[in-house]
Order: structure tokens, then C-alpha cells, then sequence
């Protein structure tokens, strides 16, 4: 058993967020940055030495997911998988990294190859998947996060997963492409409804979730790392202004009840969506009603909300780590992916 503390990583495209087991298997830290890959690898190296300062873990043994070599920063997957690489290898000299290879398991970081990369790209998901197998055995493990929601069945200790790459899994339905924060309202919806009548929605970048679960008074601000749309203040009052743009509507405080309701009616339609692609998982198999949804993510209040609405049991992926210390605010369940690689990767180091 190793003797040193392991910290896993994800990288994505739009953060990197970071969790700290120690030799006992606690997880005794996780953290997040921004970091919006699309600009620059300036990005990424500012991110990771702030966690590595926070966290005192240059020496640490390190573990790496990703999901940021999609950022068009790069010229494709393969290319981005080689520069994170290149770049998380440099931050963390004279440590034990190894890389998530999905289904392949980890590779040495010096001992990855080209045909690697493939195998190593966007495999973030079945990181979470396979912990969430190995300690629940049969559920949905559902991870609604600010960009991104994965779906995935859950069978005897093993993830049943369809599809692999981005794309397979986008035809699958376990990735739906919606996130509690970073998703512009635009597409979630294309109509609403508003004073008990049904809108069309401007196709503008005018507001994301994060204004609609800002108004609904369900967002964690922690989460919300992202500039507005507008570049303006994240306030309720501010997230209901840019709401209303949505609908070219002029916004006034007294009206603020007006807007929730705006919000609930598109919080319920993402919800929809995503409740679907949970009954399209599990339609045509035997999920016994005594198997549980697994909510991860900071939107997995969602998935809470879909396990009574489908009459199934509710477990948090946060409390798989009863020990767990949340220090820095955030929980295991809110960086379940970087959680999960450190887990796995503990038992080989």
C-alpha cells in the first residue's frame, strides 16, 4: 500500500479540479479552479500551481483524467491529449504520474505512446463510473455538471457503457450535453413560458443556467467559476436581467417574481431532458426498483429530484466517503471524476 498521499486530477476544458487521499484512503481535500483552456496552456499551468500550492503537493503521486483536449485551442483530440500531458508532466517533475487509459487502464506517464492518446482522452466519466461500480455494484450513476451530464447503468460491479469517444456516447445518450452553469439558456430551450403564455427564446448568448439556478436559489456559488454572459455582476437580481433579455423583455425588480417562474419553467426543461436520458437507460433492462440513482456533480441535487420522480432510491456519490473533509467547501461528490482517479490509481501505486 503506498505510503505518500495521491492526488488525483481532471483537466477540463473549463476547470481543473483536483482531490487529495491520503495513505489510509481519506479523502482529506479536493479543489477547483477556473480554467478556460480555450485561451491558452497559460491556463492550465496557473490553475494547477494554484491547487499545488493550496494543497502542498508537489510530491505527491499523481493521477491524471482530462476532458480539455476537446478545447479548440488544440488541432484535434490527440494533439490536445500530447500538450496536457506535456504540460502536467512539467508542473509535477520527480512524481509518480500515471495517466487514466479507460478501459486500458493507467499508464506511466513516461510510458505513454501516440496510440495511447485515443484510450486516455475524455475518459473522465468512466473514472467516476467504475469507482461508483466497485462500491454500489448495481444503479444509474448520473453526473450532472456545469457543462456536461454522463448517464451511466451500473450492473454487478460493472459500468455497461455503449459507447466510448464523445461522439459514440453522444449517440449512446449517456453524455447529454447540458451543465447546471456553463450552458447558455439558448440550448436548453427554444420556447418558455412566461405570464401564462408560450415565448419563443432569442437565439442570443444572452444568459446561462447558472442565472437560472442563481434565481431558483439552488446554486451553489462555489460552482459558479464562469463569467456571466454579459460579463456583469452574478447577483439574483443581475441573473434575472439577463433572463429577461431572453425574451426581449426589459427587466424591473418589482417583476422579480416574474422571472422565477421564468426559471422554473426552463430548469424544468433541462430537468426533462436529462430525466429522459435516465429512462432511456435503463428501459429494456432489469433495473430492480430497489437499485439507486448515484447523483455526482454540483447539478446532482437533479438527480435527486429524478429518483423520486422515478420511484428509485437516492445515493450521493459523497457518501461513499463518509470521512471525507470538505475544507475547502466543495464536496468529493462535486469533483467525483478527480476523486475516483485518485481512488483507482491508489490501488497500483
Amino acid at each position: 500500500m503506498t505510503q505518500t498521499n495521491t492526488i488525483g486530477w481532471d483537466i477540463g476544458g473549463a476547470h481543473v479540479k483536483a482531490a487529495v487521499i491520503n495513505p489510509a484512503g481519506d479523502v482529506i481535500a479536493v479543489y477547483q479552479q477556473p480554467c478556460p483552456l480555450w485561451k491558452g496552456l497559460d491556463q492550465l499551468r496557473n490553475a494547477v500551481t494554484q491547487i499545488l500550492q493550496e494543497a502542498s503537493a508537489s510530491r505527491y503521486q499523481q493521477a491524471i483524467t482530462m476532458t480539455g483536449e476537446l478545447v479548440d485551442l488544440f488541432e484535434d483530440r490527440d494533439d490536445g491529449v500530447k500538450q496536457i500531458i506535456d504540460t502536467m508532466t512539467t508542473l509535477l517533475p520527480q512524481t509518480h504520474c500515471l495517466l487514466f487509459a479507460g478501459l486500458a487502464g493507467f499508464i506511466d506517464a513516461e510510458q505513454v505512446k501516440a496510440g495511447d492518446y485515443q484510450a486516455i482522452a475524455s475518459a473522465n466519466w468512466l473514472a467516476s463510473a467504475l469507482f461508483a461500480a466497485q462500491k454500489v455494484g448495481n444503479g444509474l450513476f448520473v453526473d450532472i455538471g456545469s457543462t456536461t451530464t454522463d448517464i451511466l447503468l451500473l450492473n454487478d460491479g460493472n459500468v455497461l457503457a455503449q459507447g466510448y469517444t464523445d461522439y459514440q456516447r453522444l449517440i449512446s445518450q449517456e453524455l447529454i450535453y447540458t451543465g447546471i452553469v456553463r450552458t447558455a439558456v439558448m440550448a436548453v430551450a427554444q420556447t418558455a413560458s412566461d405570464q401564462d403564455q408560450e415565448i419563443g427564446l432569442m437565439a442570443e448568448y444572452f444568459a446561462t443556467m447558472a442565472d437560472v439556478y442563481r434565481v431558483t436559489e439552488e446554486l451553489n456559488e462555489l460552482h459558479d467559476q464562469t463569467e456571466a454572459a454579459d460579463g456583469a455582476e452574478k447577483t439574483i437580481t443581475a441573473s434575472a436581467r439577463r433572463l429577461s433579455r431572453m425574451i426581449g423583455s426589459d427587466f424591473s425588480l418589482e417583476e422579480l417574481p416574474r422571472w422565477r417562474q421564468f426559471a422554473e419553467n426552463i430548469r424544468a426543461q433541462q430537468l426533462q431532458k436529462i430525466q429522459r436520458g435516465c429512462e432511456y437507460r435503463i428501459k429494456n433492462v432489469d433495473f430492480s426498483k430497489n437499485n439507486p440513482l448515484i447523483g455526482a456533480g454540483v447539478g446532482r441535487f437533479l438527480v435527486k429530484q429524478i429518483a423520486q420522480s422515478l420511484d428509485y432510491p437516492y445515493l450521493d456519490f459523497a457518501d461513499l466517503f463518509p470521512k471525507a473533509i470538505h475544507q475547502t467547501g466543495l464536496t468529493t461528490a462535486d469533483c467525483a471524476p478527480a476523486v475516483a482517479v485518485a481512488c483507482l490509481a491508489r490501488e497500483i501505486f
